[in-house]
């Protein structure tokens, strides 16, 4: 019997959309002409809050009917669940071209005459990278102007159906929907679109995608553009294709389109870094051989007869120096004369990367007629949560209308929590990396112990020494507390921003943007800063060791030095967090609409409408793209503070990018519901923090030459402390480790054995030897060695700021053709509208209309002159 209901309610439902020939990706009403804009859905639930619901949908939905929107209703018994309900929104004309004048949207008033700029003949050689023109531009390109409700006849309106492209038409009816009324409460109005989904009335609201993404839409009427870009764009056998910016812009609106912009440049800049880098490395792995240093600790003649002091107290044993021969070796692929160049060279790279991006994005801003946008027409509007909780009003001096305000005592608690709660995080923060520290410190003595009483590690002793087991574990336990605070911080900084209640949408963006990055800054940072700039500085000497919390011996380096542990963090954090980042982006949507979509997909097409099917797919969010923003900028930190000591950072940001654009297209064409369509004329306070990044990554990479790698000692012995003139480095390693006579070891410091009776051990520093009169003191060539590192720090930096602002100086921000067109472009534009109202006055004194004065007809020709003359 059961099965005979489903039976008949499945022929029931077939024979209703029969009659209305829809097919499953019709994204019109049932007539078939007007055109679904919007989606709300909701699910009828059956508890005490249902009439409540109801009546809020009522309201609403009436509201929206008086502000001129078309309503459309799907009764949940057409779904294909049979629970859910789909009211379809339909903006008409009039209710278009209203608001377009309202939010300042540019239309077409004429194709654009002024000629393309001059081809490059390079070009036939890019021709496998190009994309079909068809592609890359979609629409031609026109003169635009803001739309006027009084000019229409000037526009280029050939289909007032299609005129308003689906991005601008989605964007349109979300702005009435964020501010339509639904309830009265107290005498105080609610509103918003967004609150009637947080409580439940309905469960979703989105704009439809107008076809399916793997074939093309059976309506003529549709475009394809979702089937176009997921052809030509979001796979990722096109990894090589440039990107159709043009019709990204035109599907998903501006905001999307300049994140891919940017995205893209970047990867196309990061090839250069990329090439250079990998050429410091090759020269690294080019002269390992010829490296005096670590021949020197490989040899049984020289580091096999230096016995090394204990790594820890008691427990560890006298150790020969030559077991940390594969160690230095490998150590000199990153330290090397090449290291130097590249910090140099990245310090000069990120300036042209920044300058290049400004005059990239100055041409797109005219392409995509944003000059004249101002942000007052949608950031710094009020946002619908700010109007809603600020009960007190007051004038606007400029408006000279009543508006909500937050009262300046609320606001100092808002921040006065805030602030409180940020530090606490932070602190947090701190602490979990202290407790690594302290982890590395409490289990260096148990892999000493271990590695030195254990046989079957014998094999692998000279490259896994105790100090790289160490670094390899406790970066890999580092990144698990980074992955696990980071879920906690996201919601912790929304929480914050949202009980700040911002004025305005950028002002909301701009608090949680500095909030979130200062967070992820020392989440991912600060165990990188530890090794880079602490770890091996403050250790003391046999005897008079530093302790952490009077308990833990600070860490020493490995006498190759401490670069190779930072490349050891570097590695696995920032690998980590990029493999994990695709895995969470690429799979996780997938699999949540896999399993969202299983049963319907067991159902005939006929019975899974358009909005279906995108009401199944993930929600996008309005932070959606500030997610993709953070993680690429934290990359950009990588491969930019402290890429001295790792060269090939650039090349694996490089190889994410080039997957991180087809995995963000693939995701939000084919897993993610339609965005609604926003502008933006950059890239906003991320350009701010990037240019703090470019400025801060001098300072590191000069430390990190200086302190953290080798060569500074290393030119100092060979040009000052040198033994043989026909071999300078000969002597090196044995210059470069002091003398501890072992009767001169406290209890606390002295191994429990030393069956081979040695006397002395070394340790690396410089200090004068027992038997001298200033024993255990700092010798002068460690006064030398550490002047040389502050004048090396000092003229580094100043050389690479001067290249620098030299750089930013010579590269104008914006390119001189693109001022030359827009400067063009205005006058043809302001010349137009004259021309348009004086023939519109012209016309009026024909037919006698008195209050069209001659006096008025002179003063708009001469308006028409001076524009000429400006």
């Amino acid at each position: 019997q059961q099965s005979g209901r489903r039976y008949n309610l499945f022929l029931k439902r077939r024979l209703r959309i029969d009659k209305r020939h829809q097919s499953k990706d019709s994204i019109f009403f049932r007539d078939g002409v007007r055109r679904i804009d919007f989606v709300l859905s909701y699910v009828d639930d059956l508890n005490k809050e249902v009439e409540k619901k109801s009546e809020r949908r009522k309201e609403f939905e009436r509201n929206l009917q008086k502000a001129g929107l078309e309503l459309e209703t799907e009764d949940k018994k057409e779904s294909e669940d049979g629970k859910i309900f789909f009211v379809k929104i339909h903006a008409p004309w009039e209710v278009l071209i209203t608001y377009a004048e309202v939010l300042n949207i540019k239309v077409p008033i004429r194709e654009n005459d002024i000629p393309s700029t001059v081809e490059n003949p390079l070009d036939c050689m890019l021709y496998p990278l190009r994309l079909p023109e068809k592609v890359m531009h979609p629409e031609p390109d026109y003169f635009t102007a803001p739309f006027s409700k009084d000019k229409q006849e000037l526009y280029l309106i050939n289909d007032e159906n299609t005129f308003f492209s689906p991005s601008m038409r989605n964007r349109i009816v979300n702005y009435i929907l964020t501010r339509c009324p639904y309830e009265t409460e107290e005498g105080k109005k609610k509103f918003g679109i967004k609150r009637l989904l947080n409580n439940g009335t309905y469960s979703a609201a989105y704009p439809l995608h107008d076809c399916q993404y793997w074939k093309k839409a059976n309506d003529p009427n549709c475009d394809n553009e979702r089937y176009t870009l997921y052809m030509e764009w979001a796979r990722f056998l096109r990894f090589y294709k440039e990107q159709p910016l043009d019709l990204i812009r035109k599907y998903y609106g501006e905001k999307i389109g300049i994140y891919f912009a940017w995205l893209g440049f970047y990867t196309e800049m990061l090839f250069l870094a990329a090439v250079v880098g990998l050429i410091c490395f090759l020269y690294g792995l080019f002269t390992m051989d010829e490296n005096m240093s670590s021949k020197e600790i490989c040899d049984p003649a020289i580091g096999g007869e230096i016995i090394m002091c204990p790594l820890c107290d008691q427990e560890c044993d006298y150790w020969r120096l030559n077991t940390t021969c594969e160690s230095s070796q490998y150590s000199h692929l990153f330290d090397n004369v090449a290291t130097l160049f590249f910090a140099i060279f990245m310090g000069i790279w990120v300036t042209l990367f920044l300058e290049f991006w400004k005059r990239r994005q100055a041409r797109l801003k005219y392409e995509w007629d944003l000059v004249d946008f101002e942000e007052e027409q949608q950031q710094l509007q009020l946002r619908p949560e700010y109007e809603a909780k600020c009960t007190q009003k007051k004038k606007n001096p400029v408006t000279q209308e009543m508006e909500p305000y937050l009262p300046l005592t609320s606001q100092a608690v808002r921040f006065c929590i805030s602030g409180t709660t940020v530090l606490f995080w932070v602190s947090l923060i701190i602490a979990s990396m202290i407790a690594v520290i302290v982890y590395r410190l409490a289990v260096y003595a148990a892999f000493a112990s271990l590695m030195e009483n254990t046989q079957t590690l014998e094999p692998i002793s000279g490259l896994l020494t105790p100090q790289l087991a160490t670094s390899v574990t406790a970066s890999c336990l580092n990144f698990v507390i980074i992955m696990i605070l980071n879920f906690f911080y996201e919601r912790i900084a929304i929480w914050i921003t949202d009980m700040e209640i911002p004025r305005t949408h950028m002002e909301y963006e701009n608090r949680l943007t500095m909030k979130m990055f200062l967070f992820q800054f020392v989440n991912y940072y600060s165990s990188c800063f530890y090794v880079a700039f602490f770890k091996g500085k403050f250790v003391g000497y046999p005897g008079a060791y530093t302790y952490m919390f009077n308990r833990w011996r600070n860490e020493e380096c490995d006498p190759a030095g401490c670069l190779i542990e930072l490349t050891t963090q570097l590695t696995i954090v920032m690998a980590g967090k990029q493999i994990w980042g695709n895995i969470q982006e690429a799979f996780v949507p997938w699999i949540c609409n896999w399993w969202g979509r299983r049963k319907a997909r067991n159902n005939s097409e006929n019975l899974y409408s358009r909005w279906e099917q995108d009401h199944d797919l993930q929600t996008f969010g309005a932070l959606g793209l500030f997610y993709e923003y953070l993680e690429m900028v934290i990359q950009f930190g990588f491969i930019t503070l402290f890429v001295a000591s790792f060269p090939l950072a650039p090349l694996l940001a490089l190889m994410n990018n080039i997957l991180e654009i087809r995995v963000d297209s693939w995701k939000l064409t084919t897993q993610y519901r339609r965005p609604v369509a926003a502008k933006a004329h950059s890239i906003g306070v991320w350009q701010e923090i990037l240019n703090g990044m470019a400025i801060l990554s001098v300072v590191t990479n000069a430390f990190i030459v200086a302190f953290t790698s080798d060569m500074i000692p290393r030119l100092v012995y060979y040009y000052a402390y040198y033994e043989n003139e026909d071999s300078p480095m000969s002597g090196y390693i044995n210059n470069s480790l002091s003398i501890f006579q072992i009767s001169d070891f406290p209890d606390r410091n002295k191994p429990k054995d030393n069956p081979e009776n040695f006397v002395i051990c070394r340790y690396r520093d410089y200090r004068y030897p027992p038997d001298h009169e200033k024993k255990y003191l700092h010798t002068m060539q460690f006064w030398h060695i550490l002047a040389a590192k502050l004048a090396f720090i000092i003229i580094m930096e100043h050389v690479v700021f001067i290249v620098k602002f030299f750089v930013a100086w010579m590269i104008p921000d914006v390119p001189a053709d693109v001022k030359a067109r827009i400067k063009r472009e205005k006058y043809l534009t302001q010349k137009i509208l004259h021309e348009y109202e004086l023939e519109k006055l012209k016309e009026r004194l024909c037919q006698g209309d008195k209050q069209a004065t001659e006096k008025e007809f002179i003063a708009t020709e001469g308006r028409m002159e001076l524009s000429r003359a400006m």
